[in-house]
């Protein structure tokens, strides 16, 4: 068969498909904006009182008897955020799914966000591709670059374009349109499930942990940054960061957590504090890690003293292990 007519028809399906997705998806994007904006207007600005939470969780229920699952607080708040982040509908484009939103969403520079918003329609950038820029800071490298476009065409050889097979298995796209999904959670859904149960484990082990803050905001030189939990241990006389992240753990995941663990030492320790503890947790299926990381200086200290009330990594691991594999083997059996 000759490989130019076969192009031909191959080029046909895709091109169909991708018409499909992004009209499937933009209606999508769409109706999430619709709902946030119904929700602001219902709340009328009292979202942080009683009535607004009840609002998205009596919500919550009923659409999820309704239309199935997608339809969690947390989303609702997404799509909350979205109308308020993006309040002018018609700046919405047709060639962004909702996942590359919810990514936006996290730039808090407009500037930036405007600016990641254009490149990654222009150059059709996967949502891990928009993700990778976002979280290495491309607009801010771009901007102080003198080689702009060797900056600009890197991120092809880091990460995966966008593909027919990702298109139409985008999850949240059959999860709008009721169908089922091969993937039964999703790595944010699992992150937060995670994360949630380190908190209850920490504050379970009875060795002097408080709860502080979830998701804590922390400005570093004119860029935002947030550290997914912090505990002060009352025991020890410190704060305690941890990090989780899902998938290979980097270099630069340890280097971020070692800039937090300076930053709470240079401005958020109180006079008598010790210094502050950070972990870093990856979980994978195949393999888990934890690394705690220290001010600099502080390893016997550590070994001496703070052994003694926090967790080993090998609990942390043990813990981290057997409550993924729980939630995997909670969700129903792949076709």
């Amino acid at each position: 068969m000759n490989k130019a007519f076969y192009g031909e028809i191959k080029k046909i399906l895709s091109d169909a498909r991708n018409k499909v997705y992004q009209t499937a998806n933009f209606a999508m994007v769409e109706a999430y904006w619709q709902i946030g904006k119904s929700i602001v207007e219902e709340q009328n600005g009292e979202e942080r009182a009683e009535y607004g939470t009840g609002l998205l969780k009596e919500l919550s229920n009923q659409m999820t008897r309704d239309f199935g699952k997608g339809f969690t607080v947390a989303n609702l708040k997404n799509m909350r955020q979205f109308y308020l982040t993006f309040p002018n509908s018609y700046a919405l484009r047709s060639e962004l799914s909702w996942t590359h939103y919810r990514l936006l969403m996290r730039v808090e520079n407009e500037n930036a966000r405007q600016f990641y918003m254009e490149e990654a329609v222009k150059s059709q950038w996967s949502t891990r591709q928009l993700e990778r820029q976002i979280n290495t800071f491309f607009y801010e490298r771009l901007l102080s670059s003198k080689n702009k476009e060797n900056v600009a065409q890197e991120i092809q050889t880091l990460e995966q374009g966008k593909t027919p097979e990702d298109i139409i298995r985008d999850p949240y796209v059959l999860e709008f349109l009721g169908l089922s999904s091969n993937d039964d959670f999703y790595e944010s859904d699992l992150e937060q499930a995670l994360i949630t149960h380190l908190q209850k484990f920490l504050l379970e082990l009875g060795r002097g942990f408080s709860f502080v803050a979830r998701q804590k905001r922390i400005t570093f030189d004119g860029r935002h940054f947030r550290i997914d939990l912090v505990f002060y241990n009352y025991i020890l006389k410190c704060f305690v960061l941890i990090d989780l992240k899902i998938g290979d753990l980097t270099h630069q995941d340890l280097g971020q957590m070692q800039m937090y663990v300076h930053y709470y030492e240079r401005e958020l320790m109180n006079e008598g504090d010790n210094p502050p503890i950070g972990i870093v947790l990856c979980a994978d299926k195949s393999d888990a890690v934890v690394r705690y990381t220290l001010p600099e200086g502080e390893t016997q200290v550590f070994a001496s003293k703070y052994k003694l009330y926090l967790p080993s990594e090998e609990e942390l691991l043990k813990e981290l292990k057997r409550e993924y594999q729980a939630m995997e083997a909670a969700q129903p059996d792949k076709e």
